[in-house]
């Protein structure tokens, strides 16, 4: 699976050490920044994995930042985008399983490098479960509540 990943300045220490775990699975991935500890914005990464998956030069994402809700805020105003913030396996797995979710957030300060690979891990393995109706019947209300609300404008 192609996987695109980015991270602010408070992000990149981790984005790191995810990049070459992910490659290590077996996946190809896009690193999209940031590339240094350089202050920069946490909006313009969660723009490019977004412009990443609607271009379909990846299938999934991983956005980090400090806390994980500022690339989560950001992310998810883009159509197309499910970006979850995840700090446990759980809601990983949840979140692709139930909610087809296409980007995994995390917040550096929050979560260690051990407990990031197994969320990471968790996330790459789940898969969306398109056979039970309770799932699609309540994506595609999702699915709906952006086609009201989202202009679909990719300048």
């Amino acid at each position: 699976m192609k996987i695109a990943i980015a991270s602010d300045h408070a992000g990149f220490e981790l984005k790191e050490e995810i990049r070459k775990y992910v490659a290590g699975l077996g996946h190809e991935v896009l690193d999209l920044g940031a590339y240094n500890q350089e202050p920069s914005d946490y909006p313009d990464f969660a723009e490019y994995v977004g412009r990443a998956l609607h271009a379909k030069n990846a299938e999934r994402g991983v956005l980090i930042c400090g806390s994980g809700v500022g690339v989560s805020v950001a992310a998810n105003k883009m159509p197309g985008v499910r970006a979850g913030m995840c700090h446990d396996t759980y809601s990983a797995h949840q979140g692709v399983e139930h909610d087809d979710m296409n980007v995994l957030v995390m917040g550096s300060r929050i979560v260690g490098v051990a407990l990031a690979y197994d969320i990471v891990a968790t996330y790459l393995n789940a898969h969306f479960q398109s056979n039970e109706e309770r799932f699609v019947r309540r994506f595609n209300k999702v699915k709906a509540i952006e086609a009201r609300f989202m202009r679909n404008n990719w300048e």
